[in-house]
């Protein structure tokens, strides 16, 4: 089925009951020296190739087809990702256009149902759960940490007393970015090796909160902070007595049925096709092979795993409201600013954006994890798009807005001249 029936809602159960989000590493500068294979040689030219669902309508020959084509060709040339896919998604059907190659020794193409790992993207999923509990009156999204995790958010002036859950969901907290003092030698060197949540907390706490040099108090700024989701993900487990991931499957991935969509854990591989994921290390350096990998470092903050199909589903499901109730998705879509040099906003887990060609808003996230990138958004009037590469960190600074573009391009395609 290309689209969930209209009366159906997955926020009212009442029952009882871990994008890394990591900086790029541009040209040289992370030189790693890593315990897994190196892969050699130039990237083979692209050969682009659409697969659609039964229902699909759109042309192949649109101005909009084109431009998607040629967005998924710059990634996998002139931006050096070995593949690329980009799902689209809308009320006439679904289609998967991808680019590239999946794995840089055998030359296999990338699949249209491949599934990659999705780094931040996993952050509004936790911030789904999260409302979830506060639809159902078991979390107050205005009390302090401390009430669910007493004595977990303190030290070198980081408080859980003042700080509040928004602020943990709408990055406000202050609270420093765990990933700013991880090594990335150091995961590259033992990618197998578990992290424990509590003490990849412990790590950013041991640092003086983002704010402490402008006197600013939580709440008031904005600061992206990994840190913030691994303790929701903590705070989901308090409440509910039951890890974040088992939440999220019961209360999201079921009923959706997002057979494509997991929460790994401990779990190096993934389950599944899929194309295998590389680090640049360098500029002119060969890609190292970093598919095998335990995504406990990343945690609530990054390790899901999915495709493009089902990320546009979810998508769908959450901003057309089959998945909050209307108050808490108001929660979630109310946004400040994110300070940057473009129009995003950020809600509770949920960004903003404006759509180039007219119409509005668009709303979704990205999701940056060794050796994936993902980018993703949906609109209020049924439109998804899911753009997904297999490199990262090593990519030009031109991915990000290509992979932007191809978002962008994927949720205008068809609409009406006037609209563009």
């Amino acid at each position: 089925m290309n689209s969930l029936p209209q009366q159906r809602t997955c926020y009212d159960d009442e029952d009882e009951g871990h994008v890394i989000k990591h900086k790029r590493v541009r040209g040289g500068a992370l030189m790693l020296a890593v315990a897994v294979g190196v892969m050699g040689g130039g990237l083979p030219g692209t050969a682009a190739a659409t697969t659609a669902g039964t229902t699909a309508a759109r042309s192949t020959h649109t101005a909009d087809d084109a431009r998607l084509r040629a967005l998924m060709h710059r990634l996998t040339t002139a931006d050096g990702a070995p593949g690329a896919l980009v799902a689209t998604r809308d009320g006439r059907g679904s289609s998967v256009l991808t680019s590239g190659v999946a794995d840089v020794g055998s030359r296999a193409s990338v699949r249209g149902d491949s599934r990659f790992r999705i780094g931040s993207m996993t952050k509004p999923f936790v911030a789904t759960v999260v409302l979830q509990l506060v639809g159902q009156g078991r979390v107050d999204l205005d009390a302090p940490v401390e009430r669910y995790l007493p004595g977990v958010v303190r030290g070198h002036g980081n408080d859980g007393r003042v700080i509040t859950v928004r602020m943990l969901l709408q990055h406000t907290s202050g609270l420093p970015d765990y990933l700013d003092h991880l090594d990335p030698r150091d995961i590259l060197g033992d990618p197998l090796a578990h992290h424990d949540t509590r003490d990849l907390v412990n790590l950013a706490l041991a640092h003086p909160p983002t704010f402490e040099e402008t006197g600013a108090k939580p709440g008031s700024e904005w600061h992206y902070s990994n840190t913030n989701y691994l303790l929701a993900g903590m705070l989901i487990e308090k409440v509910t007595g039951h890890a974040y991931g088992e939440e999220i499957r019961r209360r999201v991935i079921e009923p959706l049925g997002l057979h494509d969509t997991s929460v790994p854990g401990d779990a190096t591989s993934i389950p599944g096709p899929h194309p295998r994921g590389y680090v640049r290390p360098g500029e002119d350096a060969p890609l190292v092979d970093i598919t095998a990998f335990n995504p406990s470092v990343a945690g609530a903050s990054g390790e899901m795993i999915s495709s493009g199909a089902d990320l546009n589903r979810f998508l769908d499901a959450l901003v057309r409201g089959k998945l909050l109730r209307p108050a808490q998705l108001k929660e979630m879509m109310t946004t400040r600013p994110t300070g940057g040099d473009d129009d995003r906003a950020y809600g509770l887990g949920l960004e903003s954006r404006t759509l180039r060609c007219g119409g509005g808003l668009y709303w979704g996230h990205g999701g940056d994890v060794f050796g994936y990138q993902t980018a993703g958004g949906a609109t209020a009037d049924g439109r998804q798009a899911t753009v997904m590469t297999n490199v990262d960190p090593g990519g030009p600074d031109a991915q990000d807005d290509d992979m932007e573009s191809a978002v962008q391009t994927g949720l205008c395609q068809g609409r009406p001249a006037h609209s563009r």
